[in-house]
């Protein structure tokens, strides 16, 4: 056999399994980010990106293909905790004895229609979300979703409504008689709002650990939550009928992002499907050039009935 035929029935040569004087120093993530991926979450198919790798100790470096390959895994069926927990366990024995923790990061947007609040129109709305899976020994498994909402704020509101009680008294102070409901419509609709609340689109992140026994990724149930605690939910088709109610809802919402913060917290006490949660609250300022922000941790006790 010649040279030349030896070299082509030979296996190729494998680098990552080379050891040199700086194998044995370890190295905490090694992976890919930004892969693109199509999943299904909730029955919805979603263009989704993971980032995923594992920690080396003993050898030039990993195999980054075996990682790719095992991600096609998630794309077979519905998105769930227990897929990616073998997607994870297999990316750890492709690497044995030479990596103890493996880890997934999946993220996107979801589409869901929503409804009008008055017109019966609907109109499609992207939430964002997140996925962070580690397996080291026991899985981990959290789903983050973010959640745009309005806020106007309590303080401004209090403010304009003193300017407004203060324009009304100097209007009619030298009044003697008593007024008529028409005098006080008509001041009401030339002169009524003097100073406005301002108000600012605003975000809710909500992140909870889940388990691996979970079934499905509950992510509309933990969209709807949010939603419905904070009441002021940010709209798609808006006629002025949706309009009116919208600037309704959020007069009877006022809400500081501290308010925010706790009403969510107050929500998850009571409720039996979470068992930790994490909230950040973002208030984009129309006032300020800052935002205003909160951020709180809930866990149920283990000593709760």
């Amino acid at each position: 056999m010649t040279v030349s035929t030896e070299l082509r029935c030979s296996s190729l040569p494998d680098a990552q399994k080379e050891n040199d004087i700086y194998s044995n120093i370890k190295l905490d993530w090694v992976g890919m980010t930004g892969i693109a991926l199509p999943i299904e979450i909730a029955g919805r198919p979603i263009n989704a990106l993971v980032d995923v790798g594992t920690d080396l100790q003993g050898q030039k470096g990993i195999h980054m293909s075996r990682l790719y390959q095992t991600l096609d895994g998630l794309t077979q069926h519905e998105l769930t905790p227990n897929l990616i927990q073998q997607a994870l366990e297999q990316i750890l024995i492709s690497h044995s004895h030479v990596s103890s923790k493996s880890s997934l990061r999946l993220y996107g947007d979801i589409l869901l229609s929503r409804p009008s609040l008055v017109s019966h129109q609907h109109g499609w709305k992207a939430y964002p979300f997140e996925i962070n899976a580690n397996f080291n020994k026991s899985f981990i498994i959290c789903l983050k979703v973010g959640v745009p909402y309005s806020s106007t704020c309590p303080s401004a509101t209090a403010l304009s409504t003193q300017v407004i009680q203060q324009q009304f008294a100097i209007e009619f102070e030298d009044e003697t008689q008593p007024l008529y409901p028409t005098q006080v419509f008509n001041w009401l609709a030339k002169n009524g709002l003097p100073a406005t609340p301002h108000s600012q689109r605003s975000w809710a992140w909500v992140t909870i650990a889940l388990k691996a026994s979970h079934k499905i990724f509950p992510i509309i149930e933990l969209i709807n939550q949010i939603e419905n605690v904070l009441s002021t939910p940010v709209q798609t088709v808006v006629k002025r009928n949706d309009e009116q109610a919208f600037a309704i809802a959020n007069a009877q919402n006022l809400m500081f992002c501290e308010d925010a913060a706790r009403k969510l917290v107050m929500a998850f006490r009571h409720q039996c499907h979470y068992d930790e949660v994490n909230i950040n609250i973002e208030h984009q300022e129309s006032l300020h050039a800052h935002n205003a922000v909160v951020h709180t941790h809930w866990k149920r006790s283990t000593h709760a009935a």
